[in-house]
């Protein structure tokens, strides 16, 4: 048998042990009948649900998560009602306390979970209904889990959008910090996987802090975007009682209300626009990943990985594996994935709400969980590992300065191009030779152009090659420095 076969099955597949029998009974079916009356939705309804269904529809396990943004929305909004007189003071005062007292028990683990409970807001209004009674069958007056959800979502976003935007700031910190200690080391950098030109090291890591700082740049422009508050639209056709959108706007701390309420309803940019920047960014640290998974090996041996971020073989008594960057690789696909998840959900849907949307929340956790780990773990990485400065250096030769060659013969007034092909022939004699390039005698060189002199010799200087490369951006050792004090004042500015 096929190890699909006994996987366990989700509770709304008829086949599932936690599926319930579907032998048919009378007694049971009354029983059933009303229950469904006492659905906050069931009023037009007199059959029951498929048990099977009622699995199917309930999203309360992945939106429990919203339980403390949802209580926050319903406070808001019972300051909202109060204010257009649906509500007395005492009963928005009762409503507030009965929330306070429903939060307690969120946080205490205590909050006992109901059967008819089919989502988060739900449960919520059962509850503060059982607690506080009449007052609690008002909190929903004119609005729909249409607005309420896109309210929540966007709180819960607001907020994990800005612990996220600090744990990116640590990784940028990290980063200017180990860059400036680390200016002097010198290596390779490498196009198409081989040699090219001698950098520093922390120029490499500057290179990849400079990706993320722009992720987080993005995400602080998504969450400019998020903060508009979609609570008041109802349904799809606004609020008939009058609330005051501007003041609720205000008591939630949105920056203001969405301005339509048939988008307020339908919107999901904003979870689409910070999916497409957690793909962004995760593809940017899986980059950062392969390249110190690389620089690893023992082929290359320019850094080795701290134990807290490395496993080793069930087999093999030797092995040091870079688990953590292989996953960080790995769970880019996972993000990958439910950014397409998301597009493809959304990519046909008529106007307003549709049940389809209800599957955005699955994907936008776990892609929220997955980029918040991950940015920990790069940090994590890049401040324990170590490098190692002499094989880095080892690791330079003499081909590497051979567009300084080049940039010899410019000097002495030969144009470029030319100046690369007579470079190219050099390469091809010392392959020829079977020497480095700096190997070749005065006589070899005068050969190829009387533009070489003695001086020829001062070319294969490392330290000079990465100094004369000073302008902005470049690898000299003021050039690197200028961009990480750049990088600090910037994670400065954000940690404010």
């Amino acid at each position: 048998a096929s190890s699909f076969a006994s996987a366990p099955r989700p509770a709304w597949d008829s086949q599932s042990k936690m599926a319930p029998k579907r032998k048919f009974c009378e007694a049971e079916a009354k029983d059933e009948a009303k229950k469904e009356e006492k659905k906050m939705w069931g009023g037009r309804f007199t059959g029951k649900v498929d048990p099977v269904m009622e699995a199917f529809n309930s999203s309360i396990g992945e939106d429990r998560i919203l339980w403390k943004v949802d209580l926050e929305g319903s406070r808001g909004y019972s300051h909202a009602l109060e204010r257009a007189k649906v509500l007395t003071k005492e009963e928005g005062k009762a409503i507030r306390t009965g929330l306070e007292k429903v939060g307690k028990e969120w946080a205490l683990g205590t909050f006992d979970i109901k059967p008819d409970d089919e989502d988060i807001h739900m449960a919520n209004e059962r509850r503060l209904t059982e607690i506080v009674g009449p007052p609690g069958a008002k909190i929903h007056t004119a609005r729909s889990r249409n607005d309420q959800v896109a309210t929540d979502v966007r709180l819960w976003l607001r907020e994990e959008g800005a612990e996220q935007l600090k744990l990116l700031a640590d990784f940028l910190a990290t980063s200017a910090e180990r860059a400036r200690a680390e200016v002097e080391t010198l290596m390779p950098g490498y196009t198409h996987m081989q040699r090219a030109q001698p950098i520093r090291w922390s120029h490499w890591i500057m290179a990849h802090a400079s990706s993320v700082r722009r992720d987080s740049e993005r995400l602080k422009e998504c969450l400019g975007r998020v903060n508009h508050m979609p609570l008041g639209s109802g349904a799809l056709a606004g609020n008939p009682f009058a609330i005051d959108r501007r003041a609720l706007a205000k008591d939630l701390g949105f920056s203001a209300p969405m301005t339509n309420s048939l988008d307020g309803v339908t919107d999901r940019d904003f979870i689409l626009e910070f999916s497409s920047w957690a793909t962004m960014l995760m593809v940017h640290l899986s980059k950062f990943a392969e390249d110190l998974i690389i620089f690893g090996t023992a082929e290359f041996g320019f850094i080795s990985y701290a134990d807290a971020y490395s496993t080793g073989s069930s087999l093999m008594p030797q092995k040091k594996n870079p688990d953590a960057l292989e996953l960080l690789r790995g769970k880019t696909a996972r993000v990958l994935g439910n950014h397409m998840t998301l597009l493809t959900m959304m990519k046909g849907l008529p106007t307003a709400y549709n049940k389809d949307m209800q599957e955005d929340k699955r994907a936008l956790f776990d892609t929220a969980a997955t980029t918040r780990a991950a940015i920990q773990i790069a940090a994590g990485v890049l401040s324990t590992l170590t490098i190692n400065k002499e094989k880095m250096r080892a690791a330079l030769s003499p081909p590497l300065l051979a567009t300084d060659l080049s940039d010899y013969l410019v000097r002495k007034g030969m144009p470029f191009r030319e100046a690369h092909h007579v470079v190219g022939s050099a390469v091809k004699l010392a392959e020829e030779k079977k020497c480095e390039l700096n190997e070749l005698d005065s006589a070899d060189y005068t050969k190829l152009s009387k533009l070489f002199e003695k001086d020829v010799s001062e070319v294969w200087d490392y330290d000079k090659a990465v100094e004369l490369r000073d302008d902005i951006g470049g690898v000299s050792k003021r050039a690197v420095l200028e961009q990480v004090t750049m990088m600090e004042a910037f994670v400065k500015a954000e940690l404010k």
